[in-house]
Parts: C-alpha cells; sequence; structure tokens
C-alpha cells in the first residue's frame, strides 16, 4: 500500500467548439501530453481511468468508450474503466486512479476525461442534461428547485427568447435564493463573471479570453434572472488528463521536481436536508473530509478552482469550501478577494464561465490548472508563491443540491 501518491504529468486541449475533431482525437492530445509532461510511455500505465458523460446520447457510443479511444494509443491488456458521474466524472476518475495507485495494485495509473458536446442539432446538444437527476420524477424535481427562487420574482425581460438548458433556471433559482436568504445582489454575481474573465485572457486553453467589466456583465443578452450570458458556462469540447503514480514509481522518472502531492481526494454524495440547512450542504461535509485527510484547513489554502457552471455557484462554493461565512461570498467577490493577488485566488484559469465546460473532462482540466500553478508555470495568471490548491466538482442533481460532490487537494 502507498500512503504518498503524486500527479507527474497532466494535459489539457485547448476548450471550445471542434466539430472537426473526434473525441478519439481529443483524448489523444490530452493524453499524449500528460505521458510527455511526466516522462513515461503508455507502457508504463498500468490501469486507466476514462470520463465521459455525454457520448452515449449524441453519438450513440454508450458503451467501451475508454477502450475503443485508448486501444489505437497503445493501451493493450491493462484494465480500461468507464466512469459517468455527470459533471463530477472526471473527478471521479481522478478519484479511482489514485485509488489504484494507493492500493498497491499497481504503481502508475491514468486518468483522462474527454467530452465533444457541440452539435448543430440545438434540441439534441441540450438534451444530454436530461439525464443529471432523476428521470423518473422529472415534474417534482422542477418544482422542487424551481421552489428555492420564490420570494424574488425575476423583472420584465430577464429572461431570453432563445433556448437554453433547463438547469439554468435551476442555477438561477440558487442564485435567487442567496438573494433572498443572505441580501446577495446581482452585481456580486456578475463581479464573479467579471473576475473570471479576466482570468481567462491569461490562459491559452480557454474557450473564451475576453475581458468583461461588471457593468458589461450586468448589461449583456439575460438568461434567467439573475444570470445573464457571460455567467453561464458554454458548452464546450476538450480533454483533459493526469498521470497518477507512487513515490516509488517517482523515483525512476528522469524529472521527480515537478510532481505535485495528492493530499485528498474525496467524493461524497449527498443527504437530504431543508435548503436553509446550508451547512450540511454536501460540499461542506466533503469538503471538511478532505481537510482532515489533507491535515489543512481552508486558511492554509492557496488558491482554488470551483464549479462555477454559473457564477452563484462559485459565491455558494466559496462559502462551503470555507473561505468566508455563509452569506459572505458575494462580498468576498466583489471586494476582489478572490482575484489573482487577492487573499483567495478562485478559478484563475478563467472558470467554467470562461474556460468552458466540457461535462466529463472538466475536473481534470481543474487539476490541470492546479497543477501548473503549483509548479510556478501558469504566467501571467500565476499565484505567487502558491503551496497548497484545493478543486471543487459537482455533478448533477438530486433532492436540493448536487447529487455528486468531488473535492481534491493538491500540494507542492
Amino acid at each position: 500500500m502507498s500512503n504518498n501518491i503524486y500527479i507527474a504529468g497532466v494535459g489539457m486541449t485547448p476548450t471550445g467548439k471542434f466539430l472537426d475533431r473526434s473525441i478519439k482525437q481529443l483524448t489523444a492530445d490530452a493524453v499524449t501530453a500528460a505521458l510527455a509532461d511526466a516522462g513515461v510511455t503508455a507502457r508504463d500505465i498500468q490501469s486507466a481511468y476514462f470520463s465521459n458523460a455525454t457520448q452515449g446520447v449524441l453519438e450513440g457510443q454508450t458503451m467501451v468508450r475508454g477502450q475503443i479511444a485508448l486501444r489505437t494509443m497503445g493501451f493493450e491488456s491493462i484494465p480500461i474503466f468507464n466512469i459517468e458521474n455527470a459533471c463530477a466524472s472526471a473527478s471521479s476518475a481522478f478519484n479511482l486512479a489514485v485509488q489504484f495507485v494507493r492500493s498497491g495494485a499497481g504503481d502508475m495509473a491514468l486518468a483522462v476525461g474527454a467530452e465533444k458536446m457541440f452539435c448543430t442539432d440545438k434540441a439534441k446538444m441540450f438534451s444530454v442534461f436530461d439525464g443529471a437527476w432523476d428521470v423518473s420524477t422529472v415534474e417534482q424535481n422542477k418544482n422542487t428547485l424551481l421552489q428555492m427562487g420564490h420570494g424574488i420574482e425575476p423583472p420584465d425581460g430577464t429572461t431570453s427568447k432563445a433556448p437554453y438548458s433547463l438547469f439554468m433556471d435551476i442555477y438561477a433559482a440558487f442564485g435567487r435564493f442567496h438573494m433572498r436568504e443572505f441580501g446577495t445582489t446581482q452585481r456580486q454575481i456578475a463581479a464573479v463573471s467579471a473576475k473570471n474573465h479576466g482570468h481567462s485572457v491569461h490562459n491559452p486553453l480557454a474557450q473564451y479570453r475576453n475581458a468583461y467589466t461588471i457593468d458589461e456583465v450586468l448589461a449583456a443578452p439575460p438568461i434567467t434572472y439573475p444570470l445573464t450570458l457571460p455567467m453561464c458556462a458554454p458548452v464546450s469540447d476538450g480533454a483533459a488528463a493526469v498521470v497518477v503514480c507512487s513515490e516509488a514509481a517517482l523515483a525512476r522518472l528522469a524529472d521527480r521536481r515537478r510532481a505535485i502531492k495528492v493530499l485528498a481526494s474525496v467524493i461524497a454524495t449527498g443527504s437530504n436536508r431543508r435548503p436553509e440547512d446550508v451547512a450540511q450542504h454536501i460540499t461542506v461535509k466533503a469538503s471538511r473530509q478532505a481537510y482532515e485527510l489533507a491535515g489543512v484547513g481552508p486558511q492554509d489554502i492557496s488558491l482554488a478552482e470551483v464549479h462555477d457552471a454559473t457564477a452563484i455557484g462559485e459565491i455558494v462554493q466559496s462559502e462551503n469550501l470555507g473561505f468566508c461565512a455563509f452569506g459572505e461570498g458575494g462580498p468576498l467577490a466583489e471586494r476582489g478577494d478572490t482575484t489573482i493577488g487577492g487573499r483567495i485566488p478562485i478559478n484563475t484559469s478563467g472558470g467554467l464561465e470562461s474556460k468552458g465546460h466540457p461535462i466529463g473532462a472538466t475536473g481534470i482540466g481543474q487539476l490541470h490548472e492546479l497543477v501548473v500553478q503549483l509548479r510556478g508555470e501558469a504566467g501571467a495568471r500565476q499565484v505567487q508563491g502558491a503551496r497548497l490548491a484545493i478543486a471543487e466538482n459537482g455533478g448533477g442533481l438530486f433532492g436540493i443540491e448536487e447529487a455528486v460532490a468531488a473535492i481534491t487537494i493538491l500540494g507542492r
């Protein structure tokens, strides 16, 4: 059994809309980069974990996706597992790779997430989200979640006439709940979006790299109140990969200095609670477990990547991770505390809003950013002196919160 687990290599494609690129091609690009970064070959990998959430719906490839995507790269005879955990699929694949190495079953594993979501059939494209909750109780799900936004009525003209995912209505309801309970303002939500778009200017892999002011975010086309277009993650294609190894395997590598230690990797599911019981949120519980495993606390963290499918998500998760008190996430962002150079930089990559959100690759994409930062290789978006980093990645919906929460803590 190996107690010390490391990330030896990472690789990631640009995120965007690639009609001319296949899942195999995106996977190959990310995996090739990760293997080269680690200084290993496919023959060194003893187990692989492939995450994808939408290929079955969009392409009909409902089974053996990883075996098909990886075989042409030379991955033969090893166990390959296919992982689906909604938007937390890639973090779940990473967790299983860590468990494989920690168990002593092998000393080097690959986790890769790949997603090709964009297609010309918009109805089919948006339908991929329909299975991310209990499909036997759709109306009940909608009523329960949308009820959270009651008490704040959307002003006239603040709902898009163009089609968008139903989940945007859910995120908007989460936003109005936070506004009602804590006094959070639409301007504070816009401050998160403006900050993330500003960060993405310096990320060459980001889907969008245009800066916005807070006023420009507020004036942008509405999706559904309080969300405007720049506050919402786009539909994205992309892939990301990570090589995980034991200390013994690390000792065999030519360049060990750039390896990053895995201090905690936690996957959790939710429990029943009232909306007002925010201290029982799935992410609160999972992050407490991760902090305990890592032997650190929120005050020790240098930077974070959190799941901002919409900007309100970052506000909620900054509270859940303990960076501020409940209800203080909006002011935290508005003060600039979460900007690079601030007290706790969040989403230095640009976050899902700007970097993009290829569902099956998102969690490893977050880890890619944290590894680059902890190595001191992030260039103009570098967090100076970064030593500890945390990623929060949520997936699906069950009850009034995410169905899955993934927390990862990494250290130099």
